[in-house]
């Protein structure tokens, strides 16, 4: 079996923010392409959906990351900017259709690529539906 460069995994949310996230204000971008060539920015489009790109950024609520960057921005491929349940600054969300793509990034580590197909407001625990 071998794995071609940008494949994505399937990840549930509860792995990747066990203990939840949070939406940073004003943090729903469009993500931009950048063409080395024509030195133009141009808007992203997702090469398996052909949908816009949305970047979204969250702070990570995993007490463990105490004193080190919590801010984390995960790619949402939709038709149209996605708008979030709350206007209340640093809302509780939780992310759909969650991928991640690792890769070796330009310092030589490995990192990894966040992308979902969505998000919704989070709903604490113990409120879920009965």
């Amino acid at each position: 079996m071998a794995l071609k460069g940008g494949t994505r995994f399937a990840v549930r949310f509860e792995d990747v923010f066990p203990a939840g996230c949070v939406l940073v204000p004003d943090s729903i971008t469009e993500a931009q392409d950048y063409n080395e060539v024509t030195r133009a920015r141009t808007p992203a489009v997702d090469k398996l959906t052909g949908q816009r790109v949305w970047t979204v950024r969250v702070m990570d609520m995993d007490p463990d990351l105490a004193g080190r960057a919590r801010e984390v921005a995960v790619k949402v491929s939709a038709p149209v900017q996605p708008v979030p349940e709350s206007s209340v600054p640093f809302a509780p969300v939780e992310f759909e259709g969650m991928t991640v793509t690792p890769y070796v990034g330009q310092t030589g580590r490995l990192t990894y690529s966040l992308r979902a197909t969505g998000f919704r407001a989070s709903v604490p625990a113990g409120r879920g539906a009965k």
